[in-house]
């Protein structure tokens, strides 16, 4: 039987980078207030391109702030990056390290460039990504997963091109992350000329971020830097050609049927659980990073 062939739905261009705090400049390439059964159980993507940052013996980054109902998962292509949470946690990620945190009940947590990073300065590049969690886990316990890059398998697609397995598997490969409900986190980069082709579940959702160069996707519709694209349930395969080098985050997961009413830094499933988390927060109940 010949393998059902992906369309793709859509192609959106991020808009114009914003800061977060002073330390990390973004464009948001998708986010949960547009869109957000299509896009399930994926809610937010930021991705900070490559940008240079002077010495400096100031912090900079993003103070304490809040979360509720999901998972941050920041990725480091390049620089540091420093957190501190509520629940005591505290690590550091460099080139290639993801951070995998699990707000769910709720956790204050604050974002710094590395000490060292700061103090030599050099070039920051990063995504953040935001997982939805099912209802019946939205309010479990905070988590932390502090992922070296050492533990990313790394699957080798010859001629130079590579997938990183961060969460799900992808040809035999586990990556490390545990996940709530079945997703698939994949750091795929793929050579200029190189040609791959991707295999998925019929009926999960399937979306590409390039962060850089250009892909042919089916060998019709094309993509490039900073450019989502969203492909059809339907299906289980996708062709990707590159012309030149690029990396693209490719996600994939089972939909969450479940509303998704959030506002900020939390995402629920109804308003009253958005105006108790404002209350939670606001009355200390989360509690604040620890130093």
């Amino acid at each position: 039987m010949e393998t059902a062939m992906k369309k793709v739905v859509s192609i959106h261009r991020g808009p114009p980078a914003h800061w977060v705090g002073d330390g990390f400049h973004v464009r948001s390439l998708f986010s949960y207030d547009r869109q957000p059964q299509t896009l399930s159980p994926f809610l937010l993507l930021d991705y900070g391109a490559p940008e240079e940052f002077a010495p400096s013996s100031e912090r900079r980054g993003v103070g304490q702030h809040p979360h509720r109902g999901f998972e941050t998962v920041t990725i480091a292509y390049q620089g540091g990056v420093e957190h501190r949470d509520s629940a005591g946690n505290h690590g550091v990620i460099g080139p290639g390290d993801v951070q995998w945190m699990t707000a769910a009940s709720g956790i204050v947590h604050e974002e710094w460039h590395e000490h060292e990073f700061a103090r030599r300065g050099g070039t920051m590049e990063m995504a953040q990504l935001w997982v939805n969690l099912p209802a019946r886990d939205k309010m479990a316990a905070p988590a932390y997963q502090d992922i070296r890059s050492g533990q990313i398998p790394v699957v080798d697609l010859g001629g130079g091109s590579r997938v990183r397995v961060i969460a799900g598997e992808f040809r035999g490969a586990k990556g490390p992350a545990r996940t709530f409900t079945p997703i698939n986190v994949w750091d795929a980069s793929i050579a200029a000329g190189g040609h791959v082709e991707l295999d998925f579940t019929e009926g999960y959702t399937t979306l590409f971020a390039v962060l850089r160069g250009r892909v042919t996707i089916n060998g019709a519709e094309s993509a490039g830097p900073a450019e989502l694209v969203v492909l059809d349930r339907a299906g289980t395969r996708v062709k990707l050609d590159a012309a030149e080098e690029a990396t693209v985050l490719v996600l994939n997961g089972e939909p969450i049927d479940e509303p998704v009413v959030g506002h900020g830094p939390f995402v629920m499933n109804t308003q009253d659980e958005i105006r108790q988390a404002f209350a939670d927060f606001h009355h200390g109940r989360l509690g604040q990073a620890r130093a």
